[in-house]
């Protein structure tokens, strides 16, 4: 069967699985992955996959359904997890591998998890048997990156992995009675159950935040996730003859789409950098002659900086583009005028599995989210009397279309809230502020959420204000954002110490905090303050604060 809309693609009526599934029968030999000169081909990422998707079932006791923690760095054997959880009828909860232990906690006890896929490296940040007894996590499976690295290093050191690729650790005792190793999983050649998931089951849960409260799991089924799997390959050209660059991080939709699921619905092979490092991608294009680059303007700032940008041939790159923050308009010129190159900006949330907008080749905007994409309606409406709004006009940007979640887990009356009626369709509420052209593209203006964009990762202030109030000194804290130009924003905090606080600074509040949230999380700035203002109803004024650093910014010539 196929489901068919008016204003775009056809989708496929089949599992995500499927897709992996037809690219290993199409292009079994083909490289599907290449990780620092280890390729892996389509027919022994699918078999990997397989075998994985057997130890869950049969050693792990998975279900239709259940939910199952990915909490990795990029790497292989990040997307042949991801895989096997879809070919086990299972659902994928990823999670930011920076979270430490507290926030990681929230993952457990909220998704209803019962196995986490990880590596090494997670005991020693985010995995502790404490947080694991606060939930229902029985069984651990644990991968080493270096496993999945070739056996010789490379003689250029500028694309050798990284130290923490290769470096191994051991397991601490208490996790021997949970802990299984990959290899051995593998090792134990399990053939899983006939695959059974259907485009509306669900898929995988990602997690983001609201202006309150921790952040929500968010309902995407196999349908909503293949929107954008599709609609990406069309819109950006990607065809089996392509190369990507994956480096947005996996577990993020953006990075999960453009870096993993179309590049698979396609056949294309995919190129993995697991950090950001500008000279390693540079020779990455060079060498694989990659295609298709998805990025954060931080990173295409950062790889025009380069000393050895001139190094570099770039020539092969067909589509640049990405989202999370506007590209400054000098730095597009010069990508433009130097390699001919545009960039396509685009606009979505993890609401939206990714993209609802995107800017076309033949006539991109700068500055811009783009049009809607394939199937999708978008409309300006009044935040207050819900009305459309004419072209010119700021209101909150509201969408509609296959990608659009199903809900928030667990929390019916968010979701409720977060979807209204227009001419006969349902619509999500953004909480992002905007307006439309005469021609149809779409502008964002300001934020009804509040959220702070560091290099394109969302921080919800509410959470990091309730992981500050854990340091004994703090007696209240108020989360703002604060103007960076090489981030676009950081995480400033403003702080009520209490009575009996007076020796703690700044500067040791930030090291806490650093060692407590993930790195792109944590506050750059404290600073210390007698009183925050609050309203009648004793809400501490955010908006004021927030008001009071941009008036500050402006003043000292902050970009």
């Amino acid at each position: 069967m196929l489901a068919e809309n008016a204003n775009g693609i056809v989708l496929p009526e089949t599992s995500l699985w499927y897709n992996l599934e037809v690219s290993a029968r199409r292009y079994p030999g083909k490289t599907a992955l290449d990780c620092f000169g280890r390729a892996i081909r389509y027919r022994d990422l699918h078999a990997e996959a397989a075998g994985i998707a057997g130890w869950l079932q049969q050693q792990a006791g998975i279900r239709k359904g259940d939910r199952v923690l990915l909490y990795m760095q990029n790497c292989p054997q990040f997307i042949a997890a991801y895989y096997a959880i879809l070919r086990a009828d299972a659902v994928v909860v990823p999670v930011n591998p920076m979270n430490r232990a507290d926030e990681f906690r929230h993952y457990v006890t909220d998704s209803g998890a019962r196995v986490v896929i990880c590596a090494e490296d997670a005991f020693e940040s985010g995995i502790t048997a404490d947080v694991l007894n606060a939930g229902g996590i029985d069984h651990v499976l644990v991968a080493r990156y270096s496993d999945a690295l070739p056996d010789a290093q490379p003689d250029d050191a500028g694309c050798r992995p990284p130290a923490w690729m290769t470096a191994q650790h051991e397991l601490p005792a208490w996790a021997a009675g949970c802990a299984s190793r990959w290899a051995e999983a593998l090792a134990g050649n399990h053939v899983p159950a006939p695959h059974t998931a259907q485009a509306g089951d669900m898929a995988v849960m990602p997690y983001t935040s609201g202006t309150t409260g921790a952040p929500k799991g968010c309902i995407h089924t196999h349908r909503s996730v293949m929107q954008n799997a599709v609609g990406n390959s069309v819109w950006s050209a990607c065809d089996a003859q392509s190369v990507v660059l994956s480096v947005l991080p996996l577990f993020h939709v953006s990075g999960m789409q453009h870096g993993m699921h179309t590049p698979i619905y396609c056949g294309a092979t995919i190129v993995m950098l697991p950090r950001w490092d500008r000279e390693a991608a540079g020779r990455l294009i060079a060498d694989h002659g990659v295609t298709h680059w998805m990025g954060n303007p931080t990173m295409v700032i950062d790889l025009l900086a380069s000393a050895n940008l001139d190094q570099f041939d770039l020539t092969s790159l067909r589509h640049v583009g990405g989202g999370g923050a506007a590209m400054p308009q000098a730095i597009a010129d010069r990508l433009k005028q130097q390699f001919g190159l545009s960039y396509l900006e685009g606009y979505g949330l993890s609401e939206t599995m990714a993209a609802t907008h995107n800017n076309p080749h033949d006539r991109p905007k700068q500055q811009c989210l783009g049009l809607p994409a394939f199937n999708t309606e978008a409309r300006i409406v009044d935040p207050e009397t819900l009305e459309v709004l004419p072209a010119g006009a700021a209101g909150e940007i509201v969408v509609s279309g296959p990608q659009v979640f199903q809900g928030y887990w667990g929390k019916p009356d968010a979701t409720r809230e977060s979807f209204i009626e227009l001419e006969g369709k349902t619509f999500f509420r953004t909480g992002d502020i905007g307006t439309v052209d005469e021609d149809g593209y779409y502008f964002i203006t300001d934020r009804l959420k509040r959220m702070i964009n560091v290099s394109g990762f969302k921080v919800w202030p509410t959470e990091v204000e309730s992981l500050l109030y854990r340091h004994p000194d703090v007696q209240e804290a108020c989360i703002i954002g604060a103007r960076d130009a090489y981030r676009g924003e950081t995480v400033k905090a403003l702080v009520v110490l209490k009575p009996n606080a007076s020796q703690t600074t700044p500067e040791a509040l930030i090291e806490w905090a650093r060692k407590n949230m993930a790195a792109y999380k944590y506050p750059r700035v404290v600073e210390f303050v007698d009183a925050l203002p609050k309203s009648s109803t004793g809400k501490v004024m955010w908006r004021q604060l927030q008001d009071l650093e941009n008036a500050r910014s402006a003043q000292s010539g902050r970009p």
